[in-house]
C-alpha cells in the first residue's frame, strides 16, 4: 500500500469519478506518495499550515494504470525535513491514478503536537 496526502478541497475539485489529477502531475510530472511510516512526517512537513481536512488516499500500486517508481527526496524549500528520517526513498506515479486502485480514504487528526491516524490506526485497508 502506498498513501497520498491532500487537503480534501484539493482533491474534491481533482477526481472526477474515474480518476485523480492532482496539481502536482503537471507541475511535477508525478504524483508524490508515501509509505505508511511516512505518512505523519510528510503531513507535519508539508501539510502543517492546511486548516481544511487532511485526507490519506490508500491506493494499492499493483492496480494503478500508471506507472510507479521509488525514488529518493528532493529537498523542497521552506520545508520540514523529519520526513527525510523516515525513508529514503518515495513512490511517485507516473500518471493520474485510477480510482480502482484508491481502496480506502481516511482523515488525518490535527493536534497541537501535530498530525496523527485516527484512533492510531495507520490507515490499513
Amino acid at each position: 500500500m502506498i498513501y497520498h496526502i491532500v487537503p480534501e478541497p484539493e482533491f474534491l475539485d481533482c477526481f472526477n469519478g474515474d480518476v485523480y489529477i492532482p496539481p502536482s502531475l503537471a507541475a511535477c510530472g508525478f504524483v508524490h506518495c508515501a509509505r505508511q511510516a511516512s505518512v505523519i512526517p510528510v503531513a507535519n512537513d508539508f501539510f502543517a499550515a492546511v486548516t481544511d481536512k487532511l485526507l490519506v488516499l490508500l491506493i494499492d500500486p499493483k492496480m494503478l494504470d500508471a506507472e510507479v517508481k521509488y525514488e529518493p527526496a528532493a529537498p523542497v524549500e521552506n520545508s520540514g525535513d523529519s520526513h527525510l528520517g523516515s525513508a529514503t526513498e518515495f513512490p511517485h506515479i507516473y500518471g493520474p491514478v485510477n480510482s480502482s486502485a484508491i481502496l480506502g480514504v481516511t482523515t488525518l487528526q490535527n493536534t497541537p503536537q501535530g498530525f496523527s491516524w485516527p484512533n492510531d490506526d495507520p490507515g490499513e485497508a
